[in-house]
């Protein structure tokens, strides 16, 4: 079992920042990758961006050169800053962890730029 946990959402005017946290607790060993997702009203959850055990990253086109996932492997905390943000940006980011039995997601946190 793997217990993900998002903060750091909130309402922000469109061209400021946020961080999202994620810290993982349980079978954390076990972690491969771990992304951030995010699901708008009435749109399918997408992919935003993930990075691996081994350091890789990769991004949405829609959030390249504005958005930045890192990890803290000792803390077990994967972080999202979030820079230029618009109003299209607007949704609930989620938390998935990876493992090699399957995935788990966080509850989710809500962002909500306003223009």
């Amino acid at each position: 079992q793997v217990q993900p946990v998002e903060s750091g959402g909130g309402l922000v005017q469109a061209g400021g920042s946020l961080r999202l946290s994620c810290a993982a607790s349980g079978s954390i060993s076990s972690i491969n990758t771990m992304s951030w997702y995010r699901q708008a009203p009435g749109r399918q959850r997408e992919l935003v961006a993930a990075t691996t055990s081994a350091g890789s990253t990769n991004y949405a086109d829609s959030v390249k050169g504005r958005f930045t996932i890192s990890r803290d492997n000792a803390k077990n905390t994967m972080y999202l800053q979030m820079n230029s943000l618009k109003p299209d940006d607007t949704a609930v980011y989620y938390c998935n962890v990876r493992v090699p039995w399957g995935d788990y997601w966080g509850q989710g946190t809500q962002v909500t730029v306003s223009s």
